[in-house]
This record gives structure tokens, C-alpha cells and sequence, in this order.
């Protein structure tokens, strides 16, 4: 386990060598938002943390319903069993384990790690631009089709989640990195994954905190040059 604060925002990387699955921690005034929760064996290792912090979880905000970041949920609401949990309104399905596709959406099936059994019902559902506490909540489907990003607003850390990867190298959600390929593999749309990743791009944020790999300080030229590759695949995919 790897602990990296930056500002109010605490990474908390399991794994960190072999296959970096992160979580994160932002301090409020009342206490700690956790931003997803890993694999299931993340929980002792997140309560730990947020001991050292010294303020409660007072609320798990979830990127989007993939099964390592979701996999501690259930124990951590069992531990925390006050605390609320927010997650889009369309990636509440998948956390039912309902991976049917909606009217007008991409009729390509969702991929990635479909949780089957997790029992936590969301307290918050998710829109575009709705606040929790710091943070500002981003749509960004793609990777997931209710995936969201969190914008904490203080500082201009952006929390990603899997609509960008840093580990195996810098890239756009769905652009497949040798090193590290499994965010690409686990895309559902590619095409919706670049405009998420643009639009993220725009908002230039301080800091890309991700859901596997390293925080990356003044990320606005990587992220424009990545978004410059991705669509060059795509260009070259469509001929």
C-alpha cells in the first residue's frame, strides 16, 4: 500500500508494484469523502488511513461500478453503516448487476468486471454537475456509460477515475497501453471515452489523479498530446 497526499487529497494505491488499484480520500469540514473503494481487501488498509487522517468517512462516492472499485463497499458499509453512498444514476444499475443497455445508448456491450452480488443501495444518484461537498461531478461516459469524474474545486485536483490511466504511461481511457492494458480492455465506448477525455483536457485541471497509477502534476500538455493520440488511432481505425 502507497499513501500520497497531495493538498486535501490522499491516493491510496494497493498494489502499487504490480497492478495499482487507487482509492481516494478528500478532507472536508466534516469529515472524509472516499472516492471508490478498491478490491475488497482494500477495506482495512482505507479505515487505517482515514484513522490517520483523524476525521470520519463521511460519505463513499463512487466513479463508476466496475467490480475494483466497488469490491469494498459492502464492508465498508457494513464497518460505516452511516455513511452515504453517491454513484450516477445510470452506473446504479451496473452496481445491481444489471448490464442491459438503455434506449439511445451505444448497443455495444459493457465490459469490464460486472459486480454480481453487491448488496449497498446508493443513498445519492448522480447528474452532471451536482456537488458533494468540494467536489464537482463530471459525466464523463465512456469506459462505462454512467462513468464520472470528481472535480475538487479548491484546489483543481480532478479525480478521474478510469476515463484516464497513468500507470504503463499516460493515455485516454480505451487506448490500449502494453504495459498496462486493462482500462483500454474494460472500455465499453472509445469514441464517448475521447470526448470525456477532452473535455476533461479543457477544464485544465492542477493535478489528474487517477484510478491506477501515479498522480500527475500539471497534466494540461500530457493530456493534450494523449487526447492528440487517441484521435490519431481513430482516424487511422476509421480508414
Amino acid at each position: 500500500m502507497l499513501i500520497t497526499t497531495i493538498e486535501h487529497v490522499t491516493q491510496i494505491s494497493f498494489l502499487p508494484r504490480l497492478f495499482p488499484v487507487n482509492v481516494y480520500l478528500v478532507e472536508e469540514n466534516d469529515g472524509v469523502t472516499l472516492i471508490d473503494t478498491g478490491m475488497s481487501f482494500s477495506q482495512k488498509g482505507i479505515l487505517q488511513a482515514a484513522a490517520a487522517i483523524g476525521k470520519p468517512i463521511t460519505r463513499i462516492v463512487l466513479t463508476h461500478a466496475h467490480g475494483d472499485h466497488v469490491g469494498a463497499l459492502d464492508g465498508l458499509k457494513k464497518e460505516l453503516p452511516n455513511v452515504s453512498v453517491y454513484i450516477s444514476r445510470r452506473d446504479a444499475l451496473l452496481l445491481k448487476g444489471n448490464a442491459e443497455l438503455q434506449p439511445g445508448e451505444l448497443q455495444t456491450p459493457i465490459r469490464g468486471d460486472i459486480p454480481k452480488n453487491i448488496t449497498t443501495v446508493p443513498d445519492v444518484l448522480l447528474g452532471d454537475g451536482d456537488s458533494v461537498s468540494s467536489l464537482k461531478a463530471i459525466a464523463t461516459p465512456g469506459h462505462t456509460p454512467g462513468h464520472m469524474a470528481f472535480l475538487d474545486e479548491r484546489s483543481g485536483i480532478l479525480i478521474a477515475g478510469d476515463a484516464w490511466q497513468t500507470r504503463g504511461g499516460l493515455a485516454v481511457s480505451g487506448v490500449l497501453k502494453p504495459w498496462f492494458p486493462f482500462p483500454a480492455m474494460a472500455t465499453w465506448s472509445k469514441e464517448l471515452a475521447l470526448e470525456s477525455a477532452k473535455m476533461l483536457t479543457a477544464r485544465k485541471p492542477a493535478v489528474l489523479a487517477v484510478g491506477h497509477g501515479r498522480m500527475l502534476k500539471n497534466p494540461a500538455a500530457p493530456m493534450q498530446q494523449a487526447v492528440a493520440h487517441a484521435e490519431s488511432i481513430m482516424r487511422r481505425n476509421a480508414k
